[in-house]
């Protein structure tokens, strides 16, 4: 989904008009929540509470020193016939090294992008992965991509979004930079990271 407007905040996601996302409420604002409320009680159940006892069943999975909530391991373009290309981005020092260190994709390759992310701690709604890619400082691409609603797991999410085609061509080929960011229906942003790639004629 390309945008090629202006706004004020490239990486802003974008609005549905007359939608307003819910007030933020934690684990534990929904487990004292009207508890004759059926259709209550269900959405309780959904995110992991159970419903006789108001008790968190789901596991609150991370060291509770690490207050993040959506922690992002790694995003990876597939390729077909080709081993994954993958920017790490679990750790601060990985994520420099995203910034600094391109990564090469071949000129009208199809590819998928996928992204690996743990949820700790609570429950994040509505949480979407925005990408503005900008060549010699002008924006030449806009995603928006809704990633879901998760709750708190030890186990890591894989999430894959919808097949694109690299550029193609000698005007195509050259050096992009991309900015890419993580956030939710409240507008937090969890995660905002700057990468970039290189189109070339071959691998």
């Amino acid at each position: 989904m390309s945008d090629h407007h202006h706004d004020d905040d490239e990486l802003a996601p974008t609005q549905t008009t007359g939608y307003k996302p819910g007030e933020k409420k934690t684990l534990e604002d929904y487990q004292t929540l009207d508890a004759g409320d059926e259709s209550l009680n269900k959405w309780k159940e959904s995110l992991g509470l159970n419903k006789s006892t108001g008790q968190i069943t789901t596991l609150k999975a991370g060291p509770h020193d690490d207050p993040r909530r959506v922690i992002v391991e790694y995003i990876a373009l597939e390729v077909e016939g080709r081993t994954d290309v993958m920017v790490d981005l679990s750790t601060p020092q990985a994520i420099d090294q995203a910034k600094n260190t391109p990564f090469t994709i071949k000129e009208g390759v199809e590819y998928r992008m996928k992204v690996k992310f743990r949820v700790q701690h609570d429950v994040v709604s509505g949480l979407k992965y925005l990408q503005v890619v900008k060549r010699k400082g002008i924006r030449v691409d806009k995603t928006e991509e809704m990633i879901g609603s998760y709750g708190p797991s030890a186990e890591a999410y894989e999430k894959k979004f919808l097949a694109e085609e690299a550029p193609s061509g000698m005007l195509a080929r050259g050096h992009y930079d991309a900015k890419s960011k993580f956030v939710d229906d409240d507008g937090v942003s969890h995660m905002e990271w700057n990468w970039s790639f290189d189109i070339k004629k071959d691998w």
